[in-house]
C-alpha cells in the first residue's frame, strides 16, 4: 500500500500528518511575516534610487547598497537582541517556544508568543481544512491559500499593506483551479474577480470623495478579487457581510481594551480574510441558509 492510499483511507493519520506539516510551515510563515515587508521596502528603496540616478558614478552608488545578502532563506535566523543564530532544535514549532519558556537560550530576552500562535494557527486552519474537505486536490488547494491568509493578514496589521506578491499570484491560481470547476466554474470566478475589485474601489472612491480620506487601500481590492476568483461572485456579499462584522466587533474591542490607539487606520486585510476563509468551508451554507431566512 503507497503512502496516498494509506493517507486517504485513514482520516486520523491525514490529519495528523496535515496538523505536523502546519505546525512547519507555521514556523515559515513567521520567517515570510517578517523578512518580507523588509525585502520589499529594500527592493522599493533601491528602485526609487535608480529611477532618480542621472549618471553612472550615482548608479554605481545605488548598487553598492544592497551587498548584504537578506532575503527569505537568509541569512540564518538569530535573536534580534544578542544575535545569536537560532539552532535547529530551539525552532522546533510551539516545542522549542515551551521548552526555552518563550526565551532566547543565549540572553534570556522574551520572544514574542505570535511566534507559537502563527505556528499553531498554521496546523489548525490547516486540520480544519483537511477535515472539510478530505483526502482531495481541494483540500491541498485550501491548504495553500490558508496560509497565504495568515501571512497577509499579519502583514497587513503590521505594515498597513497586502503585498501583491502574495495576494496577485493567488488570484490566478484561484483562476487556474476553477478551469476544471474545483470550488466553482469559471464563469462565476472571472466575474468574481472583476466584481471584487470593483466593489471595494467603487466604496473607496464615493467614501473618498465624500470624506476627502482613504478609507481602504488598494491591497483590499486585490484581496477580495482573489477571493471572486476562488469563490465565484456568489460568494462575495457574505465575505464583505462577515468582514464588515469581524472588523467592527474586533476593531471596537481593540480600542475599547486600549489594544490599538482611536485614531490610528485599523487594516482591513486580516478582516476580510478571516471572512473570505469562513466562506471557503460555508459559504455555501450561509448563503442557503439566509435563502431560507428571506423565503427564496
Amino acid at each position: 500500500m503507497d503512502i496516498i492510499t494509506f493517507l486517504s483511507e485513514n482520516q486520523t493519520t491525514y490529519l495528523f500528518s496535515v496538523a505536523v506539516v502546519g505546525l512547519l510551515v507555521g514556523s515559515f510563515l513567521n520567517v515570510v511575516i517578517y523578512r518580507l515587508p523588509i525585502v520589499l521596502k529594500k527592493q522599493w528603496r533601491q528602485d526609487c534610487l535608480l529611477f532618480l540616478a542621472e549618471d553612472s558614478d550615482k548608479q554605481t552608488s545605488v548598487e553598492n547598497i544592497n551587498e548584504p545578502t537578506f532575503g527569505l532563506i537568509t541569512p540564518r535566523s538569530h535573536c534580534p537582541q544578542c544575535g545569536h543564530q537560532i539552532s535547529a532544535w530551539e525552532n522546533i514549532p510551539i516545542f522549542s517556544y515551551l521548552l526555552l519558556r518563550g526565551k532566547c537560550r543565549a540572553c534570556a530576552a522574551p520572544v514574542s508568543l505570535r511566534y507559537p500562535v502563527v505556528e499553531l494557527l498554521g496546523a489548525t486552519l490547516a486540520v480544519a481544512v483537511a477535515w472539510k474537505f478530505g483526502f482531495t486536490l481541494q483540500a491541498a488547494m485550501a491548504i495553500v491559500l490558508s496560509w497565504a491568509l495568515i501571512s497577509m493578514s499579519f502583514i497587513d496589521y503590521d505594515h498597513q499593506y497586502l503585498p501583491d506578491n502574495i495576494t496577485l499570484p493567488l488570484l490566478w491560481l484561484g483562476l487556474i483551479a476553477n478551469l476544471n470547476g474545483l470550488f466553482t466554474d469559471i464563469e462565476s470566478a472571472l466575474i468574481g474577480t472583476m466584481a471584487g475589485y470593483l466593489i471595494l474601489w467603487s466604496i473607496y472612491k464615493l467614501f473618498k470623495a465624500l470624506t476627502g480620506k482613504e478609507g481602504m487601500g488598494y491591497g483590499d481590492f486585490k484581496l477580495l478579487a482573489m477571493f471572486g476568483a476562488w469563490l465565484g461572485w456568489q460568494q462575495l456579499p457574505a465575505i464583505i457581510f462577515l468582514s464588515s462584522v469581524a472588523g467592527a466587533v474586533i476593531g471596537i474591542s481593540l480600542i475599547l481594551l486600549k489594544q490599538h490607539e482611536r485614531n490610528k487606520p485599523i487594516p482591513f486585510g486580516p478582516y476580510l480574510a478571516i471572512a473570505g476563509w469562513i466562506a471557503l468551508l460555508w459559504g455555501d451554507d450561509i448563503n442557503q441558509a439566509y435563502l431560507n431566512w428571506v423565503g427564496l
